[in-house]
């Protein structure tokens, strides 16, 4: 392994967020061979409790050198290869807030163990055999979800429903090498290959792993979300469409225009998609520097985006700011809201809705009064379902990193069938074909290499 991993010896770190003033229960987790003998130096237990696996203790942590008390606390006790990392691990359950879980921390590391590299501890679960790279990365998803259901899907990822799959495909395309090798080693023997047989069963493999790759973008949506950027003209109620749709009051609302000088974001879930909503500077032409660093802030959020909602003022009319600005935009993936439709008489709505271009999308609503927040969210979900980006009901979403070990296995595999139908010698089969095993393979954890778990581990936090 590479420096970064050194697997050996025993780790600790803080397993729980660290926030001051903040949290009942800080954690403090080692795990490795001296992890049991750490603990009972550092853990003094009152009366006659029973020092055995999964058992939960009650007592005292203690400077080994001074006595002094440093924490009240529970110790969890959990032996090889019953944990975790399959290695002994003991968490100590500290106070919250930052010194207790600090000092315990300290004492640990002062007295053996050593400071645990990110992800260090799902690595040691993955290189002893609990764990599959598919599972590994299930976690880090679990840990980063956004919403119920990317945490949903990261627990079908947790739970092997991606790597079962990736295993049958390796499985076949093994099988299908040991019928090439045979032939080669005795051909004589045997009676020849059916190469139309195995072309079929090559398609059908290369058929799954193009199902598979089609749950990228599904995936990516899940795990980054939507960012939306609401813009428009100073006051057509950006910031008050932003506050009934969060349902809280992150943006100021006033009559005066240009009252929102800079980027407000707030983190929504619609249908299940986690969605970052920028809601900008109105967008004109100002010679008040301050407003004009927002205006300039607003264009490249919405730039940025991955979809615009472009607000206009339905009393105001479709004006010439709001028409530069749809030019602007018109390229991005848009909603037009024709807000403050509450002001507007039932004449003048038809007449208003002659003048305004046509997008593939448009709502009406009222912001101030709650109103049309129901009909936005069904036009994002309907956007993104016309982007074949469906992120309800997914059993699995396949990430950057497998996704890109698929591609090279289904090519490996169409190189395979050129091979055959060209007639060239058996060997020439199997170079490809290992190619694809590989490439499956890489995904699993089956076949790795330190570059891989470097890139995929560095990324989870200190603790996990």
């Amino acid at each position: 392994m590479s420096e970064v991993f050194a697997t050996t010896g025993t780790i600790a770190a803080i397993a729980t967020a660290v926030v001051p003033q903040q949290g009942s229960v800080g954690i403090v987790r080692v795990s490795g061979s001296e992890a049991m003998a750490l603990a009972q130096t550092l853990f003094h237990t009152p009366g006659r409790q029973v020092w055995e696996s999964h058992r939960i203790l009650y007592g005292y942590i203690r400077h080994p050198q001074t006595q002094q008390l440093v924490d009240e606390a529970l110790l969890l006790i959990m032996k090889a290869p019953r944990s975790y990392t399959r290695e002994d691990v003991v968490e100590f359950h500290c106070h919250g807030g930052i010194m207790a879980v600090q000092q315990v921390l300290q004492l640990c590391l002062e007295n053996g163990a050593r400071l645990a590299q990110p992800g260090e501890f799902t690595l040691r679960a993955f290189l002893n055999g609990r764990l599959d790279l598919t599972q590994a990365e299930g976690i880090a998803d679990l840990v980063g979800a956004k919403s119920p259901q990317a945490a949903q899907t990261a627990l079908a990822g947790l739970q092997g429903k991606l790597a079962h799959p990736i295993r049958q495909l390796r499985a076949n395309c093994l099988d299908i090498l040991a019928e090439i090798e045979a032939r080669i080693d005795f051909e004589e023997d045997l009676p020849p290959l059916d190469d139309t047989a195995i072309i079929s069963e090559i398609e059908k493999i290369a058929a799954e792993i193009t199902r598979l790759l089609a749950t990228k973008d599904k995936g990516e949506l899940l795990r980054t979300g939507l960012k939306v950027a609401i813009v428009g003209r100073p006051n057509v109620g950006k910031s008050s469409l932003l506050n009934a749709w969060s349902r809280s009051d992150r943006a100021i609302v006033t009559d005066l225009p240009g009252t929102t000088r800079d980027v407000v974001e707030s983190q929504l879930v619609v249908g299940g998609i986690p969605v970052q909503v920028l809601d900008t500077a109105g967008i004109r032409e100002t010679t008040d520097q301050v407003e004009k660093i927002g205006v300039e802030r607003s264009r490249r959020a919405a730039n940025a985006a991955d979809l615009v909602l472009l607000t206009i003022d339905a009393s105001a009319g479709w004006t010439e700011g709001d028409r530069e600005i749809y030019e602007q935009v018109q390229h991005r993936p848009l909603i037009l809201v024709i807000n403050k439709i509450d002001l507007v008489e039932e004449s003048e709505r038809k007449t208003l809705q002659s003048q305004i271009p046509n997008p593939k999308s448009k709502i009406v609503t009222a912001a101030a009064q709650n109103q049309g927040i129901d009909a936005l969210e069904t036009a994002i979900l309907e956007l993104v379902k016309a982007d074949n980006i469906q992120a309800a009901d997914m059993d699995l979403a396949i990430n950057q990193r497998q996704a890109a070990a698929l591609t090279q296995a289904k090519i490996s595999l169409e190189q395979v069938q050129t091979t055959i139908v060209q007639q060239l010698p058996l060997d020439f089969w199997t170079i490809d074909l290992r190619g694809a095993i590989q490439a499956l393979g890489e995904i699993t954890g089956e076949e790795v290499t330190e570059s891989v778990l470097d890139r995929i581990f560095s990324k989870f936090c200190i603790g996990k």
